[in-house]
């Protein structure tokens, strides 16, 4: 039960909401991006590591699709499961059993003896990885002010991504030697963990959401946690509004405790709009985020170039993904999100056309760069954008279920991508992710507007749960026209 709130007194959320940016927020932002700095390094490890893997275990077409996809179908179990469980017991207690999955799993995929293993072990690792992004966006949604949720979220991600060029590195460095006498591609895997386990001890230290300590009735706790920002940002110069200027201000944003809402309210108006579009958006545009960095060897290799040669073109190439994050952070507040989102992916169609029919040098390293710069703006504008759209009660249930998706994507696209190189080439490749990434824009393009307004203006009156002697109406879109405006 929630006891009722003293409607004179702000929310935890309206509390969160007018605070400015503290070193606080910035120190729990760098945790939660070393913590996704390997989730993103063990995402791209697998096109790495595919030829080398390919002529280790001596795989098949099937074979290597297998081990490609086998950590993403893992992915789409984790994102159903910790999504749910961040929302039923905490943001940093799923925390923690995400780190462990991958930590232990990825630690065993360095001695995996057989195809097999590796296989189930990139499978478990794939359970921790499916929950670390929709808790960290939640995260992130939660602690937050409007005004600076975008950039400091493209931020994180930033930071994370210097784990892309990372791999590139430590891919031409290691996966043709041997040092002190294990193979260069366990080396990578062995990395992975161990940066993993670091970061666990390190988040320890990370308070739960106030947020959502708040929406399930733990509002002592909430309150402490609340305090620690504003004691912080006090400290850096803040004012805490009072009087009636402090009213004004508290009353501008929603006061009121957020009901718990049932599962099914992602599927009724007015979130059920908002779920079937980021479901389109996170079905396709993984097909060219990910399609691009599973198959980035082997269309290389199609092309004629060497392993050794590959892996320097795609160092280059994988440069362009801290760039264009780190190029979000600077548009991320100047524009609305959505549309943000539309012109990265379209941007995705042209240099991936551009990359699939590259044959020199040159062409083939400025489209690879092009195309992974504008792909982070995407990938950042996305979790943004998906963080935003659902309330905080449901928040890491709604993102995860959505991930889920793009995690069926991504383990399917092995499957039809892998066969569609080998028979018609990359241009057929790029040609079918160029398609995918315009229909996205296109269903972005539906989607509300975001950009600075709070999570639970956003988010809008929920769907009415209460008895009623007559047939309960849902809450209608036109509750939230202010925002769903095209």
């Amino acid at each position: 039960m929630h006891p009722p709130q003293n409607p004179d007194v702000p929310s935890i959320a309206a509390r969160l909401d007018r605070l400015p940016v503290t070193s606080l927020h910035r120190r729990f932002t760098r945790l939660i991006a070393l913590g996704n700095f390997f989730e993103i390094y063990e995402l791209f490890l697998s096109g790495v590591l595919a030829t080398t893997l390919k002529t280790t275990f001596a795989l098949s077409g099937l074979g290597l699709s297998l081990v490609l996809a086998s950590a993403f179908v893992g992915a789409f179990i984790g994102a159903v499961l910790i999504g749910r469980c961040a929302d039923r017991i905490g943001r940093r207690t799923a925390y923690m059993i995400t780190l462990s999955l991958y930590s232990a799993a990825t630690l065993a995929c360095a001695f995996a003896p057989s195809l097999w293993t590796l296989v189930a072990f990139r499978f478990v690792a794939g359970i921790g990885l499916g929950g670390e992004l929709p808790v960290t966006d939640s995260f992130l949604g939660d602690l937050l002010p409007p005004a600076r949720r975008g950039r400091y979220t493209a931020r994180a991600f930033t930071a994370a991504y210097l784990a892309v060029p990372v791999v590139g590195l430590l891919g031409t460095v290691l996966v043709d030697g041997a040092p002190l006498g294990i193979a260069g591609w366990r080396w990578m895997f062995a990395i992975g963990a161990l940066g993993a386990l670091l970061t666990f001890l390190l988040r320890r230290g990370l308070p739960e959401s106030p947020r959502w300590l708040e929406s399930v009735g733990r509002t002592t706790e909430a309150d402490e946690i609340t305090t620690l920002f504003e004691k912080a940002a006090e400290a850096e110069g803040w004012t805490r509004p009072a009087g009636t200027e402090g009213a004004a201000a508290d009353h501008a944003l929603p006061n009121q405790t957020p009901r718990p809402l049932p599962v099914t309210s992602l599927f009724r108006p007015p979130l059920a709009r908002r779920t079937a579009l980021m479901a389109v958006l996170w079905i396709l545009a993984p097909i060219g985020y990910y399609g691009f960095s599973s198959l980035a060897t082997l269309v290389l290799a199609s092309k004629g170039l060497d392993v050794s040669s590959s892996l320097t073109y795609l160092t280059f190439s994988f440069i362009g993904y801290p760039l264009g994050s780190y190029l979000s952070m600077l548009v991320m507040e100047k524009a609305e999100r959505k549309w943000i989102l539309c012109a990265s992916l379209a941007g995705m169609a042209l240099s991936g056309l551009a990359y699939g029919n590259a044959t020199t040098k040159v062409a083939i390293i400025t489209a690879g760069f092009c195309f992974t710069m504008v792909a982070n703006v995407m990938s950042n504008a996305g979790h943004i954008y998906l963080l935003e759209q659902f309330p905080t009660s449901v928040r890491t249930t709604g993102t995860g279920w959505v991930y889920s998706l793009s995690r069926l994507s991504t383990a399917a696209a092995p499957f039809y991508l892998i066969p569609l190189l080998d028979s018609f080439g990359a241009g057929a490749v790029f040609a079918l992710v160029a398609a995918a990434m315009l229909l996205a824009s296109v269903a972005v393009a539906f989607g509300v507007r975001t950009t600075g307004l709070s999570v639970e203006t956003i988010a809008g009156p929920a769907p009415s749960t209460a008895p009623s002697p007559a047939p309960a109406q849902p809450a209608t879109p036109a509750t939230l026209s202010a925002h769903e405006t095209h």
